[in-house]
């Protein structure tokens, strides 16, 4: 890539405007990333709707937000679990009955490096099954509003996305030969950026303009990700990693999701993160997506079978 669009410092916070009006809606809010991005955008008088799997930990952020903003903030909680459809299916009918519009849809939540092989009630991998079905299904229902709103919709890849198999292993999804916590998780970020393009592909052909969507990765930023999903070993590197100058803040690790929800004439093409050491950190802006992110073949399927495993269609 060429040099940052946004300059030596890259994109900051600064550049965000009252948010007076607008609405945003955001997975995994209570920690990490997705905390600090909701609390950014309330500082700018956007209203957020926070979807996460642990009610009580919401209503605990809702307050650390009251104490750190003010009380004014326009926030609403709604309960999901991106493992379950079920539960996807229930707050996204909340999300939209909730809320006249929605100017940007952040999927920031995931789950990353599970120990062994598990699988979600609805019979995936859990890793493909929260990472990817349940953003596939969020996504495909919120869509008709996002378009309505002129929004847009954010995932938060991972440089995951290229330090497993590259491909996705249609012939064994679920990895019920040869699991590893890695190639899981790998498969299951790559699945969540190609579906980006291939949403940009299909956008483009009904010419339906209105509607950007974005793939966007948080760099190696020093959250609870790995503490909450991954298995004892890799906790310990991680915890180590998190003291190395390999790592950035939470709050760092929100300015590509925020730029991606809010900067204006984005090009929706590139992908975007920290543009520094092997894109772990450094300033945020457009950087190099390895071709198998956008091959086009592997990506058609995926969403065919995405249709299938879900029972869900995109109505574009």
């Amino acid at each position: 890539m060429s040099a940052n669009q946004f300059g030596n410092k890259g994109w900051t916070p600064e550049r965000i405007e009252d948010l007076s009006g607008k609405t945003y809606v955001i997975t995994g809010t209570t920690s990490g990333t997705g905390f600090e991005a909701a609390k950014i955008l309330l500082s700018k008088n956007a209203r957020v709707v926070m979807l996460n799997r642990n009610a009580r930990k919401a209503l605990e952020t809702i307050l650390t937000l009251k104490e750190e903003i003010g009380n004014h903030i326009d926030v609403l909680a709604i309960n999901m679990d991106l493992a379950e459809q079920a539960s996807v299916i229930k707050a996204a009918e909340e999300v939209l009955s909730s809320v006249p519009k929605i100017d940007a849809l952040i999927c920031n939540a995931a789950i990353a490096q599970v120990p062994k092989q598990t699988l979600t009630t609805d019979g995936w991998e859990s890793q493909m099954g929260t990472n990817y079905f349940g953003n596939w299904t969020l996504q495909a229902l919120l869509f008709p509003l996002i378009e309505k709103s002129k929004g847009r919709i954010v995932t938060v890849g991972s440089m995951g996305y290229d330090m497993g198999i590259k491909t996705i292993k249609f012939d064994d999804l679920n990895w019920d030969k040869d699991y590893t916590p890695n190639n899981a998780y790998s498969q299951s970020k790559l699945a969540q950026i190609m579906t980006v393009y291939e949403l940009q592909d299909r956008l483009k052909e009904a010419g339906k303009l209105d509607v950007k969507a974005y793939a966007c990765h948080p760099g190696s930023s020093r959250t609870n990700l790995i503490n909450t999903s991954g298995g004892f070993v890799m906790k310990i590197i991680f915890n180590l990693m998190k003291l190395s100058p390999l790592t950035q803040s939470a709050v760092k690790g929100a300015y590509p999701q925020l730029m991606c929800a809010l900067e204006p004439n984005l090009d929706q093409t590139l992908f975007y993160g920290p543009t520094g050491r092997s894109n772990w950190v450094g300033p945020v802006g457009a950087h190099k997506l390895e071709p198998h992110a956008k091959d086009k073949t592997v990506a058609k399927k995926l969403w065919e079978l995405s249709e299938k495993e879900t029972g869900i269609k995109w109505n574009i």
